[in-house]
């Protein structure tokens, strides 16, 4: 598969980088002076990047050369404003017929938002992503990796299927705004304040995550507490309180100390780890 990215930043680099993990050849077209993630991201950039062939065009002057990989294309990806890639000489009509043409926007098309400017930030604000952390920033550009680069991915896949049985390409739109919110709009279950699913405080100042959801997960863990009792108000009334006695008891302990306990427990519980004790687990 061909996949032919035209895309700037984050959400279109990751997903022609998923693709090219998948098994794809990614040709990343790239304007003079390359990507502005080279400059305002460089590590993003390499990391994104890494194992795709860069050309430069200078678009509209070097459309022809453009329009020939794009004839030539199975995926075409691009993330300009509504209107722009035809501008440039690069819009869907210029794909080959076969070829799934994918779009990553802010706000979708036809919208009275459609061709507003944004980013990440703007999106998840939109979107209700960030109404319980503001103002502090989230830890994820969730509008530009998920909704938009995880989100293209899928929408490409079901339309490369469906090409598989058909035979016809297909024109993609993914919204990372419309994407986002549906995100959120789903997490609430979870985060409206259960005390058998938030982040407790240790007595080293780390902290831990639990996620005790079922019945039998919360059972153990407060068993292992020396806190039994504790169960049976799992989803009671007076969540706060409930998640007051725990924040005391796991403050009684070290982070080191209560994941030994743990070890082997069937209890839902994990620590906050660093940046750096997760690459060295999982890099």
């Amino acid at each position: 598969m061909l996949v032919v990215d035209l895309t700037r930043y984050l959400p279109g680099a990751f997903a022609s980088a998923e693709l090219l993990r998948l098994g794809a050849r990614v040709v990343r077209v790239e304007q003079p002076g390359g990507d502005p993630m080279r400059e305002t991201a460089p590590g993003w950039y390499e990391a994104l990047n890494a194992g795709k062939e860069i050309v430069t065009c200078d678009l509209p002057a070097d459309a022809e050369a453009a329009q020939a990989l794009l004839a030539q294309a199975d995926v075409v990806l691009e993330a300009f404003r509504p209107g722009v890639a035809e501008r440039l000489g690069v819009g869907p009509d210029r794909a080959a017929r076969k070829a799934v043409y994918c779009s990553i926007t802010g706000f979708g098309l036809g919208g009275r938002h459609d061709a507003r400017a944004g980013h990440d930030l703007n999106y998840a604000g939109w979107a209700g992503v960030l109404e319980p952390t503001a103002p502090a920033l989230p830890p994820v550009q969730v509008a530009d990796f998920a909704a938009g680069g995880l989100g293209a991915v899928t929408e490409i896949l079901a339309a490369l299927l469906d090409r598989a049985r058909t035979g016809r390409g297909a024109r993609v739109v993914v919204s990372m705004t419309h994407g986002a919110h549906r995100f959120v709009s789903r997490a609430r279950a979870l985060t409206d304040g259960h005390a058998c699913y938030r982040m407790y405080a240790t007595a080293d100042g780390r902290h831990l995550t639990v996620a005790a959801l079922e019945p039998k997960f919360f059972a153990r863990l407060c068993e292992l507490l020396g806190r039994p009792e504790l169960a049976e108000r799992q989803y009671g009334d007076g969540q706060a309180q409930l998640a007051a006695e725990l924040e005391s008891e796991f403050a009684r302990r070290t982070l080191g100390d209560w994941l030994a306990l743990f070890d082997g427990e069937d209890v839902c519980v994990g620590p906050v780890a660093t940046f750096a004790e997760a690459e060295a687990l999982f890099g």
